[in-house]
């Protein structure tokens, strides 16, 4: 089964020179270049059978979040709705199940490893977040099908993986995080692209990289914004940023995405999207100690020895965190599982509710 490895800054300084770790960013680099100048509906056509297999697998996990309805009062908590791990436990029940049911050519030993992606994908079961660490699951659950042979990463089916697959995730993924109200996993503040996400603004920076008349201070714009929201994945993430953060402007409570909307070309932006994923994901301790590795994605050489090994009890998830965490010193900043940091939906949503009852003026973010 896939097991967690990377438990000290010396294993990252391994995983940092391995071939598995080239092998993901030139996945994740083939992905972004092959939707350069794309907009969201520019698929390749013919689309391919394991295209289509991959909706359907994603729309029956769609379907189960309506299996799970959140029943406790939304003005209790501003943070994760415990509903949410009803819907995860179901998930991590039923994934090998799932990926059978699409992709039949698989073995057991297979799916048995793609498996793990697949549940982790959706966040975090007991701490209820959600953050770059998960989204990278999903790509590495598209690296192992693709590894499996399940497609040929040609063009077509490269774009189509972002176009339809990784933009029908992100829209479920958007479901979960306002019904239950995810945390953000590891955030970064203000100084991080999004409390959630990081790969729809790489994606969605190769997108426009080629257009001739929309900029990246364009993100400002809110007209313009509103108008290419549903056409590109960066404009898209905009959207959804300013509607869950309503009450101030995006230079105040997003400075990053306004610094990089200083940037005068969009290749620019794509260019050191990629750089700042390899810096801000991938060599990120506090993110990197929870990727598995597995069969398609083996470990490095020389990295600490697999927590399995251990004597304490697989079985108690708090005691696998523990040990992990205890393994380094948090820097404060980019953590993923210190301080729990509420919602900024959840706060979004409890205003809406207060003033709907109250008619009281929304009160500033002061998180």
């Amino acid at each position: 089964m896939p097991e967690k490895r990377l438990l000290t800054e010396d294993d990252i300084k391994l995983w940092e020179s391995s071939e598995t770790r080239s092998q993901l960013i030139n996945f994740i680099e083939t992905l972004a270049e092959s939707v350069r100048g794309h907009e969201n509906t520019d698929y390749e056509l013919p689309i391919s059978d394991s295209i289509n297999s991959l909706m359907s697998l994603l729309q029956k996990i769609n379907q189960i979040i309506d299996k799970y309805p959140v029943i406790a009062d939304a003005n209790t908590s501003r943070f994760g709705k415990i509903e949410f791990r009803d819907f995860f436990h179901d998930i991590e029940t039923h994934s090998s199940q799932l990926i059978k049911e699409s992709f039949h050519q698989l073995t057991d030993k297979q799916v048995n490893q793609l498996s793990t992606y697949l549940t982790q994908s959706w966040g975090d079961k007991r701490r209820i977040d959600y953050g770059s660490g998960h989204e990278l699951n999903f790509i590495c659950f598209l690296y192992g099908l693709a590894y499996y042979k399940q497609f040929n990463i040609k063009r077509t089916d490269s774009t189509n993986l972002v176009l339809k697959v990784f933009v029908e995730y992100l829209k479920i993924m958007r479901t979960l995080e306002r019904k239950y109200w995810l945390e953000p996993a590891g955030s970064h503040g203000v100084w991080g692209l999004d409390d959630y996400h990081f790969l729809p603004f790489l994606f969605g920076a190769f997108q426009l990289s080629t257009h001739k008349h929309l900029k990246p201070k364009s993100i400002h714009n809110d007209e313009i914004v509103e108008m290419f929201a549903d056409r590109y994945l960066y404009f898209g993430c905009i959207a959804f940023i300013n509607s869950v953060k309503t009450t101030a402007s995006l230079r105040w409570h997003s400075p990053m995405l306004d610094d990089i909307s200083g940037v005068k070309q969009w290749s620019k932006v794509a260019e050191g999207m990629v750089k700042m994923y390899i810096a801000e994901v991938l060599n990120k301790l506090p993110i990197m100690q929870h990727f598995y590795f597995s069969k398609f994605l083996p470990c490095p050489e020389g990295v600490t020895p697999s927590i399995q090994q251990s004597d304490f009890n697989l079985n108690d998830n708090n005691e696998i965190e523990t040990k992990l965490h205890s393994n380094h010193l948090h820097t404060g900043w980019g953590d993923c599982c210190g301080i729990k940091i509420p919602s900024a939906i959840a706060a979004t949503q409890m205003n809406n509710n207060k003033n709907h009852h109250h008619q009281q003026p929304k009160p500033l973010p002061f998180d």
